[in-house]
């Protein structure tokens, strides 16, 4: 999912705000470039978000990605120690 990405977060709400003060989908997304599909799936992430919101969450996901590697880390280790015990007896 982490393509190479055309707009920060800020901007990307920042959008979201415009077409929330009136400013028509198709006209926001001919002026900057991107498709109505990509507005749509911002919208459905970063709706009612404020920029420190998006901050935080991006926090929170690089957070849990860590987490995940220690996690599967100390299982690949547990699973190492079993098999190591296991042959020697």
């Amino acid at each position: 999912m982490d393509l190479k990405k055309r707009f920060s977060e800020e901007q990307i709400i920042g959008f979201l705000q415009q077409a929330e003060a009136g400013v028509a989908i198709k006209e926001l997304c001919r002026q900057h470039g991107f498709s109505d599909a990509s507005f749509y799936n911002w919208r459905a992430k970063f709706g009612g978000m404020s920029v420190p919101d998006a901050k935080r969450l991006k926090e929170l996901e690089a957070e849990n990605a860590k987490l995940k590697r220690l996690l599967a880390e100390s299982i690949l280790d547990a699973e190492a120690l079993k098999a190591a015990l296991g042959r020697k007896r």
